[in-house]
């Protein structure tokens, strides 16, 4: 099942995708579970009923999980050149984490940010698969991570490399900078992560290609890692890295500009495709 929340006659709903069309829940099944992270702490995807579809096209779609409590994205998991100078650093020995504000993040078909001034000579994308969290689970094994594992979706980690220099964080969390989407693809229809196959399109060219299975720490000693530190509530996000090919690792380097088309797919999944918008 392909679950999506968007906004439809000025409030923000949830439904299934149906081909081109998605099926709100019932009025009923709102009144339960009024955001889509709720039916998954509920437990409630199986319980969830959908009324008349309405065209994809006349809904606007906002990231699957609209307010998130956490994004946490791992960084330096696929083997690459380092994005920021091109020096190749030693394979991490540790999961390395950072943080995404939502704010940060767009839904499918909005716009992505320039970031204002200096900051927009070097901003970057970032294609990743992303897990979204559907059981809460504090310290999980890794044998039982997967279990915790409500779907999956596309997620593009939109970076300001000059920033990163700065920290982390300041280049990892300009507003409206990144993108995540188009939708939730529940875990049954992924019956193994590692066939996930990422792709990132510039303009209909493609600059990134991965197998999930080429990640240097798999899914099941993420969630595990991350659970040792804070608790996971369903709805959060693990974003789990970007292969080589994103425009800082380029010679010469390839950072988005107005007009741009990023597309990200994820094999089974769906695409997210986002244009970039001109500075604010």
């Amino acid at each position: 099942m392909r679950l999506a929340s968007f906004m439809a006659g000025g409030r923000r709903l949830y439904g299934r995708v149906e081909g081109r069309a998605v099926a709100p829940v019932t009025e009923a099944c709102a009144a339960r579970h009024p955001e889509l992270r709720d039916a998954l702490a509920a437990d409630g995807l199986g319980a969830l009923e959908f009324g008349a579809p309405l065209a994809l096209d006349a809904v606007a779609l906002l990231p699957p999980i609209p307010a998130p409590s956490k994004i946490v994205c791992v960084g330096l998991n696929y083997r690459k050149p380092y994005p920021v100078g091109g020096v190749a650093p030693p394979e991490p020995e540790t999961i390395v984490l950072f943080g995404k504000e939502r704010q940060c993040v767009v839904g499918h078909g909005a716009a992505l940010e320039i970031p204002p001034g200096r900051a927009a000579d070097t901003f970057d994308y970032e294609a990743e698969i992303a897990v979204v969290i559907g059981r809460k689970g504090r310290c999980i094994a890794p044998g039982d991570a997967l279990a915790h594992v409500a779907g999956y979706t596309c997620f593009n980690d939109g970076s300001v490399r000059e920033w990163q220099r700065h920290s982390v964080h300041a280049g990892k969390n300009f507003e409206k900078s990144g993108a995540c989407g188009p939708w939730l693809a529940t875990a049954d229809e992924v019956p193994d992560w590692s066939a996930l196959r990422l792709t990132a399109r510039l303009n209909g060219a493609v600059v990134q290609d991965a197998l999930a299975g080429e990640m240097i720490f798999g899914l099941p000693e993420q969630i595990a890692y991350v659970s040792q530190l804070m608790v996971l509530h369903p709805g959060d996000i693990v974003a789990t890295g970007s292969p080589d090919g994103t425009g800082g690792s380029r010679t010469p380097p390839r950072f988005l500009r107005a007009g741009d088309l990023v597309e990200v797919t994820v094999s089974g999944v769906g695409t997210l495709a986002n244009r970039v918008a001109a500075p604010v």
